[in-house]
């Protein structure tokens, strides 16, 4: 069964950075595009960056400048690289793959900003 498991969220202060990954069991073939999303509590689950099969990102308004999305296919693995964090990126941040046959969600992992 393909997993996406993330890791990587934890309390940061405002203005410091967390590096998220999510590690694919499974090397996906026919992906359209991979990204972060993220729901705080009481919102929708909002897309945050996304990057295409062919390499191209996009991100949110609010986290341009500050958030990096890559991926490694070595390891199957993407990552967000957040820096300069706010307290209002507080969120469970998701991992999503889309294929040509389906999507895939990560279980989640909580990042918290906080003082």
């Amino acid at each position: 069964q393909v997993q996406l498991v993330e890791s990587g969220g934890g309390l940061v202060q405002p203005g410091g950075s967390l590096r998220l990954a999510c590690e694919a069991s499974w090397r996906f073939s026919g992906i359209n595009n991979m990204g972060w999303y993220r729901q705080a509590p009481g919102k929708s689950r909002d897309l945050v960056a996304s990057i295409t099969r062919g390499g191209g990102t996009m991100y949110a308004d609010s986290v341009k400048g500050r958030f990096t999305i890559s991926e490694d296919n070595a390891k199957n693995t993407l990552y967000l690289q957040m820096n300069r964090l706010k307290p209002e990126d507080t969120a469970v941040y998701y991992c999503h793959v889309d294929t040509v046959l389906r999507e895939y969600w990560g279980q989640g992992t909580q990042v918290t900003v906080s003082s």
